[in-house]
Parts: C-alpha cells; sequence; structure tokens
C-alpha cells in the first residue's frame, strides 16, 4: 500500500491565484493570509516610514518595501514580509526580489503566529537574511535576530531598539 503524496505547490500556482488573494508558498504549500488590522498597518506604516526617511537622509543604496510585496527566496518559498529591506539590487526586479533581503520585519497576526516565530524564522535564518525582526503587538514586544552576530534579544514596545544593520540607527514600536 502506499500513501497519498500532498500535492507541492509552485510560484506558478501563488500567481494563478484569483486577483487580490493573498498568499504565501512554504515549501511548497500555499498559506492564506487574512487582510491585516488596523493596528497592523499603523505598526507597518510607523516602521516603513521610518525606515524610508532613514535611508533617503543617509542617501542610502538600500530600498525598503512594504507588503504586499514578493520575496523569492527560493522555487518553493514565496513569500510577502511586512517589511523587507535589500540593500543588493541585483537582487531585484519588477517582481520583487529574488533571494534573500538584508533586514525583514513580520508583524504577527494570530493566524501567522506559528509561521513567524518558527517556519519564517528558519526559512529566514538559512536564505541569509541578515536581520529579522518579529513585531508582535498581542505580547507588546518586537524579537530581534540578528544573524550576523548570531544574537537574538526582545524589547517592549516602548524600548529603543537599534537597527543592527545600521549603525546608530534605532527605532521605537510605540
Amino acid at each position: 500500500m502506499t500513501l497519498a503524496q500532498e500535492k507541492l505547490y509552485t510560484i506558478e500556482d501563488i500567481y494563478s491565484l484569483p486577483e487580490g488573494t493573498r498568499a504565501e508558498l512554504i515549501d511548497g504549500q500555499i498559506y492564506y493570509m487574512a487582510p491585516p488590522t488596523r493596528r497592523h498597518q499603523r505598526i507597518s506604516g510607523k516602521l516603513f516610514s521610518e525606515i524610508y526617511q532613514y535611508i533617503q537622509g543617509k542617501r542610502g543604496s538600500c530600498e525598503v518595501y512594504a507588503a504586499p510585496f514578493a520575496v523569492f527566496l527560493n522555487e518553493n518559498n514565496y513569500l510577502e514580509p511586512d517589511i523587507s529591506v535589500i540593500c543588493d539590487p541585483d537582487k531585484l526586479d519588477e517582481k520583487g526580489c529574488h533571494g534573500a533581503p538584508d533586514w525583514i520585519i513580520e508583524i504577527v497576526s494570530p493566524e501567522s503566529r506559528s509561521r513567524d516565530y518558527m517556519t519564517k524564522l528558519f526559512k529566514y535564518r538559512t536564505a541569509g537574511v541578515r536581520e529579522y525582526w518579529i513585531v508582535d503587538p498581542l505580547k507588546g514586544k518586537t524579537t530581534v535576530y540578528n544573524f550576523e552576530k548570531e544574537s537574538m534579544e526582545e524589547y517592549a514596545f516602548r524600548d529603543i531598539i537599534p537597527v543592527g544593520i545600521y549603525n546608530g540607527f534605532c527605532i521605537t514600536i510605540e
């Protein structure tokens, strides 16, 4: 007796979804995403704005993108992080980022909790992301993984959080 194999989806399957459908592809499995809450959008907007202003003010070469923005880690993993910072222009084309962004921020929602804290943490680290933030509105905490320094720190929303990929840049979530 053979066991039935589950279907492995591809990036083409993601692109064939009805327009407006938000989904990610992780190890060949599709995960649908609910629309973000107002709080989620406020946090995302604030972070994007601060990061954008910092990069522009320093005349930096990195680019920041807010979801929905395609990150193709490889052929089986298509993700839409809440915020992506990419410093290598060769990774960018009109479809998105091909390879690991330098910095990713995920804002946790109830249905994404385990993926953000476990699955995506592993995927981003092994793909070569330099820094990964998990912003958790329910806990009021931000977990910062600096993969270059092999460190993990946890901050309250009121804390000043140093950005590992930029010396001297700090953010407060609150």
